[in-house]
């Protein structure tokens, strides 16, 4: 009798289906503060309010010790290694503009494609350059695109590149239209919430909302409306993902650099518009059923006029005029030359012009160019980018330096300056910045998770922008993207 009630208890758990499932949050929130170092959060800590970056501080967890593990650290590679958790030597995104087959060429620029909501060139954008999954689209994999994945910011690529190729949408602004706009990549035209978002939200074209606090304010307003609209969280057993950028900081950053009034005002927006949007989700999606995570796609050097006046050492690196002259030296060495040699400077890489040489002179200009470049005192290393693994580079530099390269769009020479040497204009009267060195400063960030399965906490152990994807996608049980070289760290 025991025997026969044992078979039919067996029996019916194995016809029985199963109802657990695989826990998730109902909302992934990626936000992206472009430009913000780390110590902003503790910087400006005593004037934040209790409901925005204090309420993540205080209620997450802070990794403190997060920093990007290539070079150079600007936007969009930041964008995407951070949604990646990959480097441009896998990503293909080598910088926001590079020099391919010998054009410049950006980052996100498609031709194919059609802007969607204006007639400009500024719609005409995709993430086709880039190559590898997002956590989107690893997302959109896991649940047979059940999920919805939208990106949203002021800068076309902090919007595209973190939505990932499989994205639902992505939204941007053109400022010659003075509202968000989208591509045919994926969309034939504007949702009619986006229409009516942009009617009422809409500024004089070709008004500059980017280096304005408002730009702040429009960018949460705006993925407040694809909360609401596109229902993201709000659909039973459903996990969507929102990738928000803020481009507003790096903008005015730029223009005024890391310390003064300006500065200060944009982050003190940005702390109140956290605010703001972590109620609404708490309203819409409910207090822990979202999972938010904060970062930036690199730092800012202090301004070096600024330093100096401190006797910090720094100054300006005038990188037009060492392509002047480094063009004018080459020149001189090869009178068979029927062009300059070198095409341009970008991301502390230089371009050369193979049209102006013979295939068979190409590394003879090469070490010609390094070995001249190296006479400048601002360079700690001027290096061969194919020579780079067995230069004597020390680490973390050298393998920063070979993570950011990607053959046919990085520069044939890359210049390390001394720290707190950064191109920009030399002038007593600069007061901007800039970024892009595998410094310190250019390359500590912050990396917060809060909300759901989050206990409050903080670390000190080393962390790469590039476990960022991997940690969100472990938390959520799905693969991490295909060119992720990072680990989870939770």
């Amino acid at each position: 009798m025991k025997k026969t009630l044992l078979s039919i208890l067996l029996f019916l758990v194995a016809i029985i289906p199963s109802t657990a499932q695989v826990e998730r949050p109902r909302l992934v929130v990626g936000l992206v503060v472009d430009q913000m170092r780390w110590d902003y959060l503790y910087y400006y800590y005593n004037d934040y309010g209790a409901d925005g970056l204090k309420r993540l501080l205080d209620e997450g967890f802070s990794y403190e010790n997060t920093q990007i593990n290539y070079s150079p650290a600007v936007t969009a590679i930041g964008h995407s290694s951070i949604y990646t958790g990959s480097v441009p030597a896998f990503t293909g995104i080598a910088g926001n503009w590079f020099w391919e087959n010998g054009q410049p060429t950006y980052c996100c620029a498609d031709t194919t494609v059609k802007s969607v909501g204006s007639n400009s060139r500024e719609g005409q954008m995709s993430p086709r350059k880039m190559l590898g999954t997002t956590i989107g689209d690893e997302l959109h994999l896991a649940t047979d695109f059940h999920s919805k994945v939208i990106g949203v910011a002021l800068k076309d690529r902090a919007a595209i590149l973190p939505a990932g190729h499989s994205a639902n949408a992505a939204y941007w602004w053109d400022t010659s239209a003075g509202h968000f706009v989208s591509s045919t990549f994926y969309m034939n035209d504007l949702p009619q919430w986006v229409k009516d978002f942009n009617k009422a939200n809409h500024t004089k074209p070709k008004f500059n909302i980017k280096t304005n606090d408002d730009g702040v304010t429009m960018t949460f307003r705006m993925a407040e409306a694809a909360v609401d609209n596109e229902q993201l969280g709000q659909t039973a057993g459903q996990t969507d993902m929102l990738a928000i950028s803020i481009s507003s900081t790096d903008a005015i950053g730029h223009e005024y650099s890391t310390r003064g009034p300006e500065n200060k005002s944009v982050y003190l927006r940005l702390d109140r518009d956290v605010a703001t949007f972590l109620k609404h989700l708490d309203e819409e999606v409910g207090k822990g059923n979202y999972l938010l995570f904060l970062t930036a796609d690199h730092g800012a050097s202090h301004n070096y006029n600024f330093l100096k006046s401190h006797r910090i050492p720094a100054d300006g690196w005038d990188y037009d005029k060492s392509v002047s002259e480094l063009n004018k030296y080459l020149r001189s060495q090869f009178p068979s030359m029927t062009s300059d040699p070198v095409l341009g400077e970008d991301n502390y890489h230089f371009f050369f012009n193979d049209k102006a040489y013979s295939a068979e002179e190409k590394q003879k200009v090469i070490d010609a160019s390094v070995e001249y470049l190296k006479q400048d005192p601002q360079f700690l290393y001027v290096v061969d980018n194919e020579k780079i693994a067995v230069s004597s580079i020390p680490e973390p530099i050298k393998s920063r330096l070979i993570n950011g390269i990607f053959r046919g769009r990085s520069g044939e020479i890359t210049v390390v300056t001394r720290p707190q040497i950064f191109g920009a204009t030399v002038s007593p009267d600069y007061k901007g910045t800039s970024h892009g060195q595998p410094m310190a400063y250019d390359v500590h960030i912050p990396f917060v998770l809060y909300g759901w399965h989050v206990d409050h906490g903080e670390s000190t152990k080393p962390v790469n922008i590039t476990d960022i994807a991997p940690t969100i996608c472990a938390m959520l049980h799905i693969q991490m993207p295909d060119a992720a070289i990072g680990n989870s760290v939770r």
